[in-house]
This record gives C-alpha cells, structure tokens and sequence, in this order.
C-alpha cells in the first residue's frame, strides 16, 4: 500500500489559512495604506534571480549559507530571492533613462532564507520594503527614518513602545581608516563588529586584537583625535536632533550597529522593541548609494528598509496592536428554504453586492437551522432566509447571530444596514 503523503509544510514555512491569511492582509492593508498617503508606488518582480546578484554585494553570510540556489535546465545558476533590495537597483538600472527621480518605492514580496527556524525567522516570509531613490542629503534619510517610526504608529504604537538605534557606515569606516586597517580588514572588522551582541565580551575582544591593535569604537567615543571619524559623528548626531526636532524623540546613537548587508555605505539604523517580552531587533535598513552601478550605471543615492511580517505580527500582538480582520468575512449569509430558491437568492445577492455588500449565498440542500449553525460557524454575523415569502412581502427578517435578535426592514433599506456594519 502507498504510503499517504504528509499534510505539513516543508518545514520553516506556513500555510495559510483564510483567517490567517486575513490577518496578514490586515496588517499589509494599513502598511499599504500608510505608504501611498506618502506618495509611495507600489511594485514586485519575480522571486527567481539569477545567482550573481547576491554574490556581488549581498551579506557572505546568506550567500554561502542561507540561499536557495540550484542550476536550472539550461545550466543557469538560479536564486529564490533572500532579499529586495538587489532586485529594486536591477529594475532601477535596467530603465535608469526613463524613471521620474527621486523614486519613492515599496514592495511586498516573500523572501527565502535556509536557515534555523526560530522565534521571528523562518525560511519564507513576506517582508515589506520601502526606498527612496535618488535623494543624497539628510532630508532623504530623515524622510525614511520618519516614515518607519509612523508605520508603527499607524497600527497605534506609541514612540515609548520602541526605540530607533542609528549609526553610520561612513563613520564605522572612517574609524576603522583611523585605526590602521585596509579594506579587507574593515570588511572583516565590520563583519565581526555586526555579531558583537552574539558573543560573549571576551570572545569579541579576542577577535577584534587578532585584527587591530587599536580599538575603533574607542575611536568614535573619543572622536577629537580623528578628523574625518568626528565629523561623521557629527553629522549622525545632526540627523538625531533634526530627527527629535520633528517628534522623533526614541532615536538613538547606536555605534556596535552595522547591519549585515556590504552595500550599506551610509546611515543605519534598527528598530527594536521595548516590550521586555520581545527584546529584538523588529527592522532595519539604511543607505546603499553604489549599488545600482553594478549594472554599469552611474551611481543612485538610494536609502530604505526592510520589515519582515513574522516580526512585525509578533511586535503588534505582544502591544496589542493587530488590526480587525472582520472586513474581509462575508457580512451576510443569505439562506435558502429549499433548492428552488437559491438561483433568486442568487440574483438577490448580486444586487446587494452592487451596492458594496459581501454576501454569502447558501447553495446546498441543508435545511435553515442547519444554514444557521453553518453562519455560526463561518463567523458571519448577519443571517436571512431569502424565499417565496420574504420575496412576497419585500421584506428581509435579518437575525442578528450574536445575539439572536430579528430585525424587519424593507429590501430597499438592507444595502444602507450592511453598509452601516450591522
């Protein structure tokens, strides 16, 4: 006998159920709905991407580790994409000519990593990314930075339910310039200094001397002794006070932040949660002005982020904070007395659904009590029988599920009673 195939998914991913998947599509409506109020587009690109693009500039760590590569049929070495934003500067470069600049973009893609599923990771996910492309100053980063602090906020978070750590590429840099280390070692450095909070102090100190003799961060607290190190730290404290000028008073100066990514060239920055029942990192991203010049165009300043929806759910269930998902439930379930009734209890439900109503129309044989527990059971809370008598008196006798209550009112006034909600 065959053995019978297993209903679980490939482990690290997630099925979605239709009241799970109305709970993402919540939380994608608000983030939707908050970014196009700011004047971002939308737009998506396929989740295949040929090798090279994440071999030429994204973290060595998810290129030899966590990727999803195989060689197709013919012979090309093919991706799921870990990432976005290498397809955002392709897209970018492939019609560099023809795009109004600045761009302001964002996506809701899934992404693919293989690696340990945990609390807040897993091997798919969708992530939603947001860049602003072709703006070099401070205005661009501050913009950026804003709008994540108000994505949280759109969902009612308030600034004291996390805090925004920034830091600068520039400035990690320059201190490492400072210190003596060429650029391999800076890379190596910076690499080692992004897993500083995974280590013990010890185990970090001992590989940071096996790279250095003098200390970068030492560099960048004391700052006076190193020209070009002070005036990126000046300029990062520039961006938090304009940033507190304009009510975002939760940012702080965080110089152990790198992020993983090798094309950051400028500010970063993480959000992370206060609540002491999530203590992590929620998202991040920042400047990556060198990485649409791959593709031998000239080079696009360019600045984003990155919001995974696993972290973002657990952040707004631990406040409190997950949207209604009832809109996306049939408001009304509409029920047939017998078999006969239901191509009129049809035609009925169209009409309704002209006037913005959602309707669910019974189309088996079970008798009403039974289309009643069946309402019951599929959440929906409004339920009327659609017959030769309601047909003859025009008028629906709308039970109210949740408490049983019945309502008469006339056909002509029920797409006003569903447009009101109850």
């Amino acid at each position: 006998m065959q053995e019978s195939l297993s209903t679980d998914p490939y482990k690290g991913v997630r099925d979605f159920y239709p009241a799970e998947w109305a709970k993402l599509e919540a939380i994608f409506t608000t983030l939707r709905n908050t970014l196009h109020a700011w004047g971002y587009e939308e737009y998506n690109a396929s989740p295949l991407e040929r090798a090279e693009l994440y071999e030429a500039k994204t973290s060595e760590e998810i290129v030899s580790e966590q990727t999803y590569t195989f060689t197709d049929r013919g012979d090309r070495r093919v991706t799921l994409r870990p990432e976005m934003t290498p397809t955002l500067a392709r897209m970018i470069a492939a019609k560099r000519r023809e795009l109004p600049l600045p761009l302001r973009w964002f996506s809701l893609p899934n992404v693919f990593r293989y690696e340990r599923p945990q609390k807040g990771r897993l091997r798919e996910h969708y992530q939603l990314n947001v860049d602003l492309v072709g703006v070099a100053g401070s205005e661009a980063d501050n913009e950026i930075i804003l709008l994540a602090a108000n994505l949280l906020k759109a969902f009612g978070a308030k600034e004291s339910d996390f805090t925004i750590r920034i830091n600068s590429r520039a400035l990690l840099t320059a201190a490492c310039t400072a210190a003596g280390l060429d650029i391999e070692t800076t890379r190596l450095y910076l690499r080692l200094l992004d897993k500083k909070a995974k280590m013990t102090p010890e185990t970090f100190t001992a590989a940071q001397q096996a790279l250095t003799s003098t200390d970068p961060l030492a560099l960048i607290e004391d700052a006076g002794s190193a020209p070009d190190v002070a005036h990126e730290k000046r300029l990062l404290l520039d961006t938090i006070d304009a940033l507190a000028r304009r009510g975002i008073t939760n940012a702080i100066f965080d110089p152990t932040l790198t992020r993983g990514f090798d094309y950051y060239t400028g500010i970063v920055f993480e959000i992370y949660d206060t609540n002491p029942e999530n203590p992590r990192s929620l998202f991040g991203g920042g400047r990556f002005d060198k990485l649409v010049s791959l593709f031998g165009s000239e080079a696009l300043p360019a600045i984003g982020f990155g919001m995974g929806d696993v972290t973002l759910a657990d952040f707004l269930e631990t406040h409190g904070l997950l949207p209604h998902t009832t809109d996306s439930l049939p408001q009304l379930y509409l029920g047939t007395p017998t078999p006969s009734d239901i191509p009129a209890a049809q035609a009925f439900a169209a009409a309704l659904r002209k006037e913005g109503a959602r309707v669910f129309v019974n189309i088996t044989e079970k008798n009403l009590g039974d289309q009643v527990r069946d309402a019951v059971k599929r959440h929906i809370p409004l339920f009327m029988a659609y017959g030769a008598d309601e047909v003859a008196a025009q008028t629906a006798r709308l039970k109210i599920l949740a408490t049983g209550e019945e309502v008469g009112l006339p056909f002509t006034e029920l797409p006003m009673r569903l447009r009101a909600g109850s």
